[in-house]
């Protein structure tokens, strides 16, 4: 079976822009595929401490796959839930990955670049992580790993590894995972989902930005969501139209919209064609966000923390055999074994 992998960091509770960039469409891929795919979603606790954590990352850990939960996914035989740092051979394969990949490839990674940008240092953490990414693909043999498109460049850097490693030992040890074009034709998107910032759309929402309005948080109350849509940054061109280089709030709004009601954009781009009040565009966005939080945090306190701890039991047992017995194929062709 091919499989689908995808992870999401436990450092801090997330935004609106994670859940329907990254952890939104991956339920829906898996709820599509499970049954004749497998599905690995782990919480990448490793990545987690590469920046600080707010709050308790043990918390932060269970809470993430209780978002998974709440926002509809289905487990299965074929889904596989686990925690990065209880299956070692993650860390081992990236080891043996560095001695594969060059400094030159991994200082080029524009995440790291804009994350040690106007520090005097950084951790090599943040420098090495791509790696770390690469080992988390190619230990399961992932074809599709769903990311937003900050990760695009991480997942040819996946490929590239893999590539290289099966060259140098003339062997296909590793699946290289689909191209990038690939990917986003399976996520069933023309571009990645990038959900920007309310207040400078020209940025993507982060967690980290300072100002609390130009972000919504998932445990946000449903009416101060709403109230942070209403002064969402637009323009003064008075037209409603999708086109993130010249009207990037505007636009924003409309993929926001087209996400949290699980219709296709066009169908909302359509909808406003024409129409020139942004008020009327907020009112409608603001609406269904409220809706949309206040469904999504009713089925969130419904899942205990034992039940996910059920699924990492599983999970791990799982991980832990597909990658024990991968590792060992590229320890074997490095003469490690």
């Amino acid at each position: 079976m091919k499989t689908i992998l995808t992870g999401i960091r436990a450092n801090s509770e997330l935004t609106l822009g994670n859940y329907l960039g990254a952890l939104l469409p991956m339920v829906r891929l898996a709820n599509k595929y499970s049954d004749e795919m497998n599905v690995n979603i782990f919480v990448p606790d490793l990545h987690s401490i590469i920046s600080n954590v707010d709050g308790d990352l043990q918390y932060n850990i269970v809470r993430t796959i209780r978002y998974y939960l709440a926002a509809g996914l289905k487990v299965n035989e074929h889904v596989h839930i686990y925690r990065q740092s209880y299956v070692p051979a993650h860390s081992e394969l990236c080891w043996i990955l560095n001695c594969v990949a060059t400094m030159g490839e991994a200082s080029r990674m524009t995440q790291y670049k804009e994350k040690s940008e106007g520090r005097e240092s950084c951790n090599v953490g943040i420098f090495d992580y791509p790696i770390l990414m690469a080992a988390d693909i190619l230990l399961y043999s992932a074809e599709y790993v769903p990311i937003g498109e900050d990760q695009f460049q991480h997942i040819e850097l996946a490929r590239n590894l893999a590539m290289r490693f099966n060259h140098r030992f003339n062997e296909e040890i590793f699946t290289v995972p689909a191209k990038t074009s690939e990917q986003v034709k399976f996520m069933g998107l023309s571009d990645g989902i990038r959900i920007r910032d309310l207040l400078n759309p020209e940025k993507k929402m982060s967690k980290s930005t300072a100002s609390e309005n130009s972000k919504i948080m998932l445990d946000d109350e449903p009416a101060k969501a709403a109230k942070k849509i209403m002064s969402a940054t637009t323009d003064s061109l008075g037209k409603i139209k999708f086109d993130m280089f010249n009207q990037p709030g505007v636009s924003n709004l409309l993929l926001i919209d087209a996400l949290v009601t699980n219709t296709p954009l066009q169908d909302v781009i359509s909808t406003w064609v024409g129409e020139t009040r942004y008020g009327d565009l907020k009112q409608k966005v603001a609406s269904d966000v409220s809706n949309m939080l206040t469904e999504f945090q009713a089925s969130l306190a419904n899942i205990t923390d034992n039940e996910v701890l059920d699924l990492f039991a599983k999970g791990e047992e799982y991980a832990n055999r597909v990658a024990n017995a991968k590792l060992l194929e590229a320890q074997k062709a490095f003469g490690l074994r």
